[in-house]
């Protein structure tokens, strides 16, 4: 099933840079799913986690103004949140822990987003 045809999920989205989270935000909606955020600080993220948060799923960049998202990542997985890591520098940049989470490799594709959507959640 491709992740246009799955129902719409609430996706959160970190990335600190505006164009590449602007772009994602697009590829996001016109996949049909709704997007919290992007959130573009760590300071923000701390907010709304501290909050009544609930996501179907979260992408986050693994660099965010030059600090590691792992803390936050952790915490994320611990509620059950799957992620998707999108880095430039792929996997090896994941700490060991998290390896076991997707990585998409910036740049990316509305066709790699789908894809991986449908690989880590259920249709």
């Amino acid at each position: 099933m491709k992740a246009d045809a799955r129902k719409p999920l609430s996706i959160l989205v970190v990335e600190d840079e505006s164009l590449i989270a602007m772009n994602l935000e697009m590829i996001l909606e016109d996949l049909g799913h709704f997007v919290i955020g992007p959130v573009m600080t760590l300071k923000d993220l701390e907010k709304i986690l501290d909050g009544d948060f609930r996501a179907d799923a979260a992408i986050l960049d693994v660099n965010i103004a030059g600090e590691h998202i792992f803390p936050y990542a952790r915490r994320l997985a611990d509620l059950g949140v799957p992620l998707l890591f999108a880095s430039g520098y792929g996997a090896s940049g994941i700490r060991e822990d998290l390896a076991h989470h997707p990585v998409v490799p910036k740049p990316y594709t509305e066709d790699e987003i789908a894809g991986m959507l449908d690989t880590m959640l259920p249709a």
